[in-house]
């Protein structure tokens, strides 16, 4: 538990982005984030049934546990945002996460119990970062333009699925999803320095080469601080396996709290 200036217990936890990417008068940029321990409040959120059925429960949870008021859920990066997710987590249930899965060898569900802090943080090439500066180049390998792009933080997230939700009508409509495009279109920020979005829109819907785009999407990934949601499993055969952990509802309900 750390020495702090609050007037209730906290712990610091680490970012993925070691805060690279955040201005320099910024907490962020710390590199860590200071969370208080999960009380009766963040409990009384959790049992919201109107904030579960809004699909806003986690995100009220998380904003309720940062210690420092300078510091917005909105500005977290979304490896950060998965950092702080999951050391709220450990802080507030502890390690063990129970749940069912299918096991790789015989394909029956078990259950299985995953240790939290085991998984691992995703190493960066800090040398492509510019501190306080989320923007980067990519030189597409087909067109040979040059894109430059930011990494998506909570609040972008938050305008993309809005967006989707505004078009979703016409989604079912057609039978075709833009989310794709959507999400080109708030990452990407200029294409050969052109920073027009009329000029960037009109690239990603009409001239973005399909295998540009899968490469871009990768080397997006590649560099996007995060945290590793695999580790290893042995199967009910004994054979080992890496498996994704699967988040979901019983990550902040767990089965006695359900």
């Amino acid at each position: 538990m750390a020495e702090n200036q609050y007037a209730f217990p906290t712990e610091e936890l680490s970012l993925p982005s070691k805060g690279l990417l955040y201005p320099e008068d910024s907490p962020l940029s710390s590199g860590t984030i200071e969370v208080k321990y999960m009380t009766a409040k963040e409990e009384d959120i959790l049992s919201s049934a109107n904030l579960i059925e809004k699909g806003t429960v986690i995100d009220k949870l998380l904003e309720s546990v940062i210690a420092n008021p300078k510091v917005k859920l909105d500005d977290l990066l979304i490896g950060d945002k998965n950092a702080l997710m999951l050391g709220t987590r450990v802080l507030g249930y502890g390690k063990d996460y129970t749940v069912k899965l299918d096991d790789p060898d015989t394909s029956l569900e078990v259950e299985h119990t995953f240790d939290l802090t085991s998984l691992k943080t995703k190493k960066i090439d800090e040398k492509l970062f510019k501190d306080g500066k989320n923007e980067f180049e990519f030189t597409l390998p087909t067109s040979k333009r040059v894109i430059t792009f930011k990494l998506l933080t909570h609040q972008d997230e938050r305008k993309i699925d809005e967006e989707l939700k505004a078009t979703a009508k016409l989604t079912q409509v057609t039978g075709v999803s833009n989310e794709l495009t959507t999400r080109l279109k708030h990452q990407i920020i200029s294409v050969d320095g052109e920073t027009d979005k009329k000029v960037v829109n009109d690239f990603i819907q009409n001239q973005f080469l399909a295998r540009d785009s899968k490469e871009f999407r990768k080397f997006y990934t590649d560099i996007s601080p995060d945290i590793i949601f695999k580790t290893d499993y042995t199967s009910q055969i004994g054979e080992s396996h890496t498996v994704n952990v699967p988040i979901g509802i019983r990550f902040f309900w767990p089965e006695s709290e359900i």
